[in-house]
């Protein structure tokens, strides 16, 4: 046989140039005997189980029967246990490569992910991201109210004290001040077309919105109350710019400069808040699961709503960065603002395809 021939010709330490052994060339003869005898009881199911995983690995899963896919887990068993064994009875190295191979590939194809990277993005965006927001629905409505009222917060402390306006928007060298005229206020929202890429501005405020979105999410495990403490923290900000533009008359400017990027970037973060308060209130009120089982559940839906979450962000960074310049007028602005905010509404609530449905 090839086997007791390869077994033959391997050289062991210490007994090269040895004259043979007939007790070495029986064992030797033993163990290939051995090993070929296992191989034959069993190759045919091995054999099966390779053309099943071939087609499967090639997309031709049409091609395969009904009895061909019922057997499937079954002959994955019988190949694994197969392996287990020979590496228990150090069969010859040759059938252990083989079914490690073929174990390996069948283990893919048994309990392995079902989809690639194209497929998960077409179910994510055809029906699975729009699905997880509205399964948020009592979250947003608390992470909504809690971003209104933090405008209002920001506009009255700003009111009541100006100087909350330096704590609330940090801008050294802004000129978005109290006590700057409306010609300077004016001169920030218009005139500025001519400018590539993100201004100071603009680079602050994108960069800030990011951190609350991410932190928002992230600190959502503690009952959602740092979620809810961010949401008031960033929209106090606008709040107090709303007041300083309002006293110069320049609130629907100011509403249509930032209805650009704003309308995709606020509402990114409103998910963001939503999904957090999400994963809190799984924690604090998990009902008759679990509390592990109840956070785990909801962590999964809370996670695609983040994975949209980057994606609005990296929408409203390009409005933000380009449109923004581009349309250097109120009505436009707004046209294009409130239109994206139209289309992101009209995604989340208005797009009911599942994703089971999905071909």
């Amino acid at each position: 046989m090839a086997l007791i021939d390869t077994l033959r010709s391997v050289r062991i330490p210490g007994l090269s140039g040895r004259a043979p052994d007939p007790a070495q060339d029986s064992a030797i003869a033993a163990a290939a005997l051995r090993s070929d005898r296992f191989r034959e009881a069993r190759e045919g199911d091995w054999q099966r189980l390779e053309r099943i995983v071939t087609r499967l690995e090639a997309g031709r899963l049409r091609s395969l029967s009904d009895a061909d896919l019922l057997a499937l887990p079954v002959l994955y068993r019988t190949a694994a246990s197969s392996l287990s064994i020979a590496r228990e009875t150090s069969l010859d190295a040759a059938t252990l490569a083989y079914l490690e191979a073929l174990v390996q590939r069948a283990w893919f194809q048994v309990y392995g992910p079902r989809q690639g990277l194209g497929s998960w993005f077409a179910r994510f965006l055809g029906g699975g991201w729009s699905a997880a927001v509205r399964s948020l629905g009592v979250d947003l409505a608390i992470a909504f109210a809690v971003m209104v009222a933090g405008t209002l917060v920001g506009w009255l402390l700003c009111a009541s004290d100006p100087s909350w306006y330096g704590t609330l928007f940090p801008a050294d060298g802004d000129p978005r001040v109290p006590g700057a005229t409306r010609a300077a206020l004016h001169g920030t929202l218009f005139g500025q077309s001519g400018q590539s890429g993100l201004g100071m501005f603009a680079a602050y405020l994108f960069s800030h919105n990011a951190q609350i979105a991410i932190l928002a999410f992230a600190l959502g495990f503690a009952f959602g109350v740092p979620s809810l403490l961010l949401l008031i923290q960033n929209t106090a900000t606008l709040g107090a710019m709303l007041w300083l533009f309002h006293g110069q008359g320049l609130t629907l400017e100011l509403i249509g400069w930032l209805s650009v990027h704003g309308t995709t970037e606020l509402f990114a973060i409103l998910l963001a808040g939503a999904a957090g308060l999400h994963i809190g209130r799984a924690v604090a009120m998990p009902g008759e699961k679990a509390v592990m089982q109840a956070v785990a559940e909801a962590g999964r839906r809370a996670a695609t709503v983040m994975a949209g979450v980057v994606l609005m962000l990296l929408v409203a960074g390009v409005l933000e960065g380009f449109a923004r310049q581009l349309i250097d007028n109120t009505q436009g602005r707004l046209i294009l603002g409130w239109s994206v905010f139209a289309l992101w509404c009209a995604y989340f609530f208005a797009f009911r395809r599942t994703p089971g449905k999905l071909k």
